[in-house]
């Protein structure tokens, strides 16, 4: 695995691990709805393994999910643990906020593990399938297809599963529906990152 590759994996897993445990904070958005705070990191996991296939092929972007599912898998393991060991007295005072922030931060991490499981493998699933099958060429428009239909089931699965029970269902459909949107738009305005980013990563021709 060449440097650029590894530089790329890191920036994917370090937008996945800040969409996981910041998204928990939601902001007001337009017209009374709501808005995580994740939709500004984890369109870049999505775009990434778009770039990446690409440029190094279905393999290498199917390796990069398989890189995101295991740390995913790995940081749930380590939340638990951390959350089943006991308190030393001196460091009860941030006992309550550390168990229900770092709770819902493994709920979470659950959740963008199973909603990896089908959106991400969907979205390498759709870019290529675009590509071989109805013959798009524009790499733009590939990637916009694939988003639209990998971000929704990645905006459902990933919020009914983190947040059921703990914002009430109205809210956690404006979430959903806004997420979902916001994210396609966000994913849209990184297009041109995404362009640089095939620029920065391909040695002397696609492969």
């Amino acid at each position: 695995m060449n440097n650029k590759i590894i530089i790329a994996l890191t920036l994917y897993l370090t937008s996945l691990f800040a969409a996981n445990t910041l998204g928990l904070k939601i902001m007001p958005f337009l017209f009374g709805s709501h808005l995580s705070v994740a939709v500004f990191s984890f369109p870049i996991v999505f775009l990434m393994t778009d770039v990446i296939g690409e440029l190094y092929g279905k393999q290498i972007a199917r390796g990069f999910v398989r890189a995101g599912l295991i740390s995913t898998a790995i940081f749930i393991g380590y939340s638990l643990l951390s959350l089943w060991l006991p308190w030393s007295d001196d460091g009860l005072w941030a006992k309550e906020g550390y168990n229900l922030i770092f709770g819902v931060s493994g709920r979470i991490a659950l959740a963008s593990l199973v909603a990896f499981i089908i959106a991400e493998f969907q979205d390498v699933f759709t870019f290529f399938f675009v590509k071989e099958n109805l013959g798009v060429k524009y790499f733009w428009l590939r990637s916009l297809l694939s988003n639209l239909w990998s971000q929704l089931l990645d905006s459902v699965l990933f919020m009914v599963i983190a947040f059921a029970g703990i914002y009430s269902t109205k809210t956690l459909i404006s979430i959903i529906i806004t997420w979902w949107l916001y994210k396609v738009f966000m994913g849209a305005i990184y297009t041109p990152l995404s362009y640089l980013g095939l620029r920065l990563l391909k040695d002397k021709q696609l492969v």
